[in-house]
């Protein structure tokens, strides 16, 4: 039996290329589709000067202001009148202060000048006689020895505050006393980062032994000293 369909009338035969051609137009479709845009109508303006040429126009001249000329300067008097000078001027008389030989010399007694009891202050670096530190009576540079048993000192009394651990404190105290004339040790002052560490510096100052005073030309004087106590922790 044969079949009734004609086989030249067989629509998919050219399916697949029909659905291609139909995607592309599809996906041509859609790209002008997104980028398609419209824009609102302007009004065209001429953006250049709109100057008329008049170049050939005539312009007038500017006027000039005359302005009047300056008064003449006044005239010198032709006549000089010179007038005496009548007033009496009085001379001043300079007498000399150099004595002649037929003055008296009166004689003038021995002046006593009372030496005033004063509290004098003299720096540790410039005294003639420094305070002694027990132990240093014996030494040729009692300086040194101060300064050496005042290291030793601080050294063998010192202290490290608990709190001051605790809280990470440390920093360097300037602490600044007086060797009194009685060689006590006297007007402390500290200056430091915590007041846990001034204390302590104080404590340690407030330790010292009594010394033999420093003296200046023979008389007992206050000796102001001052040193550095640094704390630091390991």
């Amino acid at each position: 039996m044969e079949p009734k369909k004609n086989p030249k009338a067989d629509l998919t035969k050219n399916s697949s290329l029909y659905f291609v051609l139909g995607l592309a137009v599809v996906m041509l479709l859609t790209f002008v589709a997104f980028e398609w845009k419209t824009y609102d109508k302007t009004n065209e303006y001429d953006t250049s000067m709109n100057v008329d040429d008049l170049l050939d126009e005539e312009v007038p001249m500017t006027e000039q202001i005359k302005t009047p000329p300056p008064p003449p300067p006044p005239q010198a008097p032709e006549i000089i009148e010179i007038v005496e000078d009548e007033e009496e001027v009085e001379e001043t008389i300079i007498e000399s202060t150099e004595t002649s030989q037929d003055e008296e010399i009166i004689a003038v007694d021995d002046v006593v000048v009372d030496e005033m009891d004063e509290d004098l202050d003299v720096p540790f670096s410039v005294i003639e006689d420094v305070p002694v530190f027990p132990g240093c009576e014996k030494e040729s540079d009692k300086r040194a020895c101060f300064n050496k048993m005042i290291q030793k000192h601080i050294s063998k009394n010192f202290r490290y505050p608990e709190i001051a651990q605790e809280m990470g404190v440390q920093g360097r105290v300037n602490i600044m006393f007086v060797i009194q004339k009685d060689g006590s040790i006297g007007n402390v002052r500290m200056r430091g980062p915590d007041r846990n560490l001034e204390k302590e510096a104080a404590r340690i100052i407030g330790k010292l032994p009594k010394m033999t005073p420093g003296k200046q030309r023979g008389r007992a004087v206050r000796v102001p000293f001052s040193i550095p106590i640094t704390f630091k922790l390991q």
